[in-house]
């Protein structure tokens, strides 16, 4: 292959990795509003600015765009809480800057958490999300120990729990705020997470 033809195949690859991100962008809307089981790649395209045949051009089924477009979504989430990390100057201003930072992110974007956890749902049944599932949770769990363990190197002290505890601690009393927040109640999220953090190290 010449150096020409490799060049026009880099940038045919190129465009279809763009046009890709391009269609998981405008389908995450509808897919955090639908879920899972209530939609299909024709539903999708209803409900975005594309075909269905330009979907099912780019994407196999509702599995790939599915997991495709929340991994995009988490490519961001990751590193939600890494600026309350960098500010903080004391454990008690990483606790309230956590805190907020978790109550936000369940304010503003609240359907795609709950599409993060309707995939997670169904990878214990559909075994095609499981290894993207285990990947996100993976990243999201890294995510929360990066804050545990900053906390605890302010307080002058050690956390008391393994890795997958702390992500299991905070993961449970996020998806309970967020049952309660899409129910129309108030939570106190940024209050429980700060009251949490403070157990987990000594």
């Amino acid at each position: 292959m010449t150096e020409t033809s490799e060049r026009i195949a880099r940038r045919s690859v190129d465009k279809f990795a763009q046009r890709r991100a391009e269609l998981a962008d405008s389908t995450l809307q509808a897919l955090s509003e639908l879920g899972y089981a209530r939609t299909s790649l024709r539903e999708i395209a209803q409900k975005s600015n594309f075909s269905h045949g330009v979907l099912h051009y780019y994407f196999t089924d509702k599995v790939e765009l599915l997991t495709y477009a929340v991994r995009k979504f988490e490519e961001v989430c990751v590193t939600r809480y890494d600026e309350a990390v960098a500010a903080a100057r004391s454990a008690e201003e990483l606790k309230q800057g956590f805190g907020a930072a978790m109550a936000g992110t369940l304010r503003a974007d609240a359907a795609m958490h709950r599409l993060w956890y309707d995939l997670r749902n169904q990878s214990l049944f559909e075994a095609a999300f499981r290894p993207d599932v285990l990947e996100i949770d993976t990243q999201r769990q890294a995510m929360i120990w990066r804050v545990v363990e900053r906390y605890a190197e302010l307080a002058d002290a050690s956390p008391v729990v393994t890795r997958p505890v702390a992500y299991a601690a905070f993961d449970g009393l996020f998806q309970q705020a967020l049952l309660h927040h899409l129910a129309g109640e108030e939570t106190s999220l940024a209050e429980d997470a700060g009251s949490l953090m403070g157990q987990l190290v000594s």
